[in-house]
C-alpha cells in the first residue's frame, strides 16, 4: 500500500507542478514507471486509484489522461463517500448545508437572470398544492440546485450537490410524518423566489436558513 501511495503522490506532483495538465496524455506505462523509479505494477494501481476520483480518465486502446479537473468533476467523489454516512451523522450534513446554502442563496439574489426566477415559479406552480412526498423532494432539489447554479461558483454548486444526498431521506421522512411539512416547504420556497425577485440577498440568506433549520429542527426532535 505503501509503495502505491508514493506513485499516487509522484503522479499528483507531475499535475501540481505542471509537468502534466488538464487534457495531457501520460507517457506509456513503461516509460513513466522507469521516470519515477516505480514498478508498473505500483503505477497501474496508483493510475486506476485517481481514475476512480476523476483525476484521470483511463481510455481503453487509446491511453490514459489528466481529466479537465473540473471542480464538478473532482467533487463528484465527495459525493459516493458521502452516501455511506451514518444515521447519526445526517445532523451534521444538513448543519454544513446550513452554513453553504445560505450564502449560495444569497451570492445567487445579484445574479440570477429573470428567465431563471421565472423558470423557479413555473416549477413550483407545476409542483401543485398537493404534491406527493416523493414529487416534493425531487422538486426541492431541483428547485435549490437551480438557484446555487446562478450563483456561479462551480466549487460551492459542487459541494452542496454532493451534501443534497444525505439530507433527502431527511426530507421523505418529514414529509411522512409531519402533516404541515409540505405547505411548510412550499411556503418557504415562494418566500426564498419572492426575495430572490426583489434582489434582496438578506432576505433570501434569511429565509434559505429558515428552510434548511426547520428539516434539522424536526430531525433532531426524531433522533
Amino acid at each position: 500500500m505503501a509503495v502505491t501511495d508514493e506513485a499516487i503522490e509522484k503522479i499528483k506532483d507531475m499535475i501540481v507542478s505542471g509537468a502534466l495538465r488538464p487534457g495531457d496524455r501520460l507517457p506509456k506505462e513503461s516509460e513513466l514507471a522507469a521516470d519515477l523509479g516505480l514498478s508498473r505494477n505500483s503505477l497501474r494501481e496508483a493510475v486506476r486509484a485517481l481514475s476512480l476520483i476523476r483525476i484521470l480518465d483511463v481510455r481503453q486502446g487509446d491511453g490514459t489522461y489528466v481529466t479537465s479537473l473540473d471542480p464538478q468533476l473532482l467533487l463528484e467523489a465527495m459525493s459516493f463517500v458521502v452516501d455511506f454516512h451514518r444515521d447519526d451523522t445526517v445532523l451534521e450534513f444538513l448543519a454544513v448545508r446550513r452554513i453553504l446554502e445560505p450564502a449560495a442563496t444569497a451570492m445567487a439574489a445579484s445574479r440570477i437572470g429573470e428567465q431563471q426566477l421565472d423558470a423557479l415559479s413555473a416549477q413550483l406552480d407545476a409542483l401543485g398544492a398537493e404534491p406527493s412526498v416523493e414529487e416534493l423532494v425531487a422538486c426541492d432539489l431541483e428547485f435549490h440546485r437551480g438557484i446555487v447554479q446562478s450563483a456561479h461558483n462551480s466549487v460551492l454548486c459542487s459541494l452542496l450537490d454532493g451534501l443534497s444526498g444525505p439530507t433527502t431521506r431527511a426530507r421523505i421522512w418529514r414529509g411522512l410524518t409531519q402533516e404541515d411539512a409540505v405547505s411548510r416547504t412550499l411556503r418557504e420556497h415562494r418566500a426564498i423566489l419572492a426575495a430572490l425577485r426583489d434582489r434582496d440577498a438578506e432576505a433570501a440568506r434569511s429565509w434559505a436558513t429558515v428552510h434548511i433549520a426547520s428539516v434539522e429542527q424536526w430531525l433532531r426532535s426524531t433522533l
